[in-house]
């Protein structure tokens, strides 16, 4: 969370907060660039769905830390932080810079992880090179928790100062800010992170089960320490606030954990604690790096109707209050749209919420649609399968470019989208066109505050969004809605991985 973003959220956190989850459907449906010449031919509001998906995926590129590869495709960036974890002679190279900083998180790194894997893993590509690239994201991402994990009661979860890192406007490579670290142990847990990186590995652990299975065995090995690091060392999380804090409790990142887990090894232990611990889900309206009950309610509801678990029941019926609280014309519906269609939750970097949401959407839809499910009630409103997706779409092509603002929030896709990104490696001269360093106080007043557009254009980056009223003013300074984050775009892949789906 860049520079005072986290402020917003910790001002109105107290306004609406849901989750998700899914489970394993039997069959795997493709996606491909000829899926999306099908699609779009079915809608004059539709668009290059399969760009979009690899300029989604490239993003990535641009946020990870580290020696970089001699593949890297985002020239503009360099190596940084190549001595992170060296203060306690461990290694905490890689990773993902979470969004517009230099820090890393490792909550929300392991959110992005599952949100990339459940991607991969619903949507497998019949295009060898968008899985490859998809692959590779979810790798560098996983490669770090494995790292971070040094111990079975240890893991690493976040590196730098935060605090001096937002005070500052540095490029990775020039950054000299301290590189704190901050682990949980038995002593001083962290559910919520340790069980949401059981949960990345292993879904991550599925994504990679045919195409590198002594890969896959490693990641659920960590998986299932993780989890039970977590479960058995309970206490909520608190190192990262104020830019990352608990709200929601972590009851859901368990359930997400253990769905995953069932979900990765078929073991009846994870399968008993989800219906031993049902008792915790809750009705929600948000998906987030905070919440995910709505994650692990709608892998429970895939494993519901595959195996007609009678016990899962009550998982169902939560995701389909979900759904009725995101669908417009629900009686029960309680987030509203922008007038432009937008799904609204709050203003601090909104579309994290609305793509979120969207990719659980699409998936329930799909679960409706193979289990031959008519679709389900909202009061007086009955929804399909055909119009959950529909509406589910309208918030891809939303974001874009079908918007008041005819803009696409996806950095370099359209005509028109976001020059002026809350990103300090974007929004400064690349270290191969500037070799100086620029200090932190250079940053800030040539850079940080400059009318001109980013000097490097970060493809693929989604912004977070509109305001309430459809308007988005394309400040630099705007956090709220001109940076982006790692989990939103993680999001978004999956809901374009949807609309490219053979079904």
């Amino acid at each position: 969370m860049g520079f005072g973003i986290v402020l917003m959220w910790c001002a109105m956190v107290g306004l609406a907060m849901r989750p998700m989850v899914m489970e394993e459907d039997q069959t795997q449906i493709t996606w491909s660039s000829s899926a999306a010449a099908n699609n779009s031919s079915s809608s004059s509001s539709s668009y290059d769905y399969a760009d979009a998906l690899e300029k989604a995926i490239l993003f990535f590129e641009g946020q990870r830390s580290g020696k970089l590869p001699s593949n890297q495709r985002v020239t503009w960036r360099g190596d940084s932080a190549l001595s992170d974890g060296k203060s306690e002679n461990v290694d905490l190279t890689g990773g993902y810079y979470d969004a517009g900083d230099n820090v890393k998180f490792g909550w929300p790194m392991s959110f992005t992880v599952s949100l990339l894997s459940w991607a991969d893993i619903e949507y497998e590509s019949d295009d060898k090179q968008t899985r490859q690239n998809l692959q590779t994201a979810i790798r560098w991402g996983s490669d770090f928790i494995i790292k971070a994990h040094t111990s079975s009661t240890t893991l690493f979860t976040q590196i730098g100062d935060a605090n001096a890192d937002h005070q500052c406007w540095e490029r990775p490579e020039d950054m000299d800010t301290p590189r704190t670290l901050y682990k949980i142990d038995a002593s001083s847990p962290g559910t919520e992170p340790a069980a949401d990186s059981a949960a990345a590995l292993a879904a991550a652990s599925i994504a990679f089960k045919t195409t590198d299975p002594a890969y896959s065995s490693t990641l659920l090995t960590h998986s299932k320490s993780l989890f039970d690091f977590a479960d058995k060392h309970r206490g909520s999380y608190s190192l990262s606030c104020p830019f990352y804090c608990s709200y929601s409790g972590y009851q859901d990142e368990l359930l997400w954990a253990a769905s995953w887990l069932y979900k990765a090894t078929g073991e009846s232990q994870y399968l008993n604690y989800i219906t031993s611990n049902q008792g915790w889900s809750q009705a929600v309206n948000e998906f987030s790096w905070d919440n995910k009950f709505v994650g692990a309610q709608t892998l429970l509801t895939q494993e519901f109707y595959g195996d007609k678990k009678d016990n899962l029941a009550k998982f169902k019926s939560d995701a389909e209050s979900f759904v009725c609280a995101i669908m417009p014309g629900s009686s029960s519906q309680q987030i509203k749209t922008t007038p432009g269609g937008l799904l609204y939750t709050r203003d601090s970097s909104n579309l994290q919420y609305t793509t979120s949401s969207t990719m659980v959407l699409f998936i329930f839809s799909k679960i409706l649609s193979r289990n031959n499910i008519g679709g389900i009630q909202c009061g007086s409103a009955h929804f399909s399968a055909t119009q959950i997706r529909a509406f589910a779409k309208t918030q891809v092509d939303y974001i874009l470019g079908k918007n008041p603002m005819n803009m696409s929030y996806m950095v370099g896709f359209g005509d028109k989208y976001p020059k002026k990104l809350h990103h300090r490696g974007s929004s400064i001269p690349s270290i191969k066109v500037l070799q100086g360093k620029v200090g932190c106080n250079e940053g800030m007043s040539n850079y940080y505050n400059s009318p001109n557009p980013n000097p490097n254009t970060h493809v693929g980056a989604i912004v977070g969004g509109p305001d309430s009223n459809d308007h988005f003013s394309d400040e630099r300074s705007d956090y709220s809605h001109s940076e982006p984050t790692t989990y939103m775009n993680a999001a978004f892949v999956g809901s374009l991985a949807a609309l490219l789906a053979h079904e």
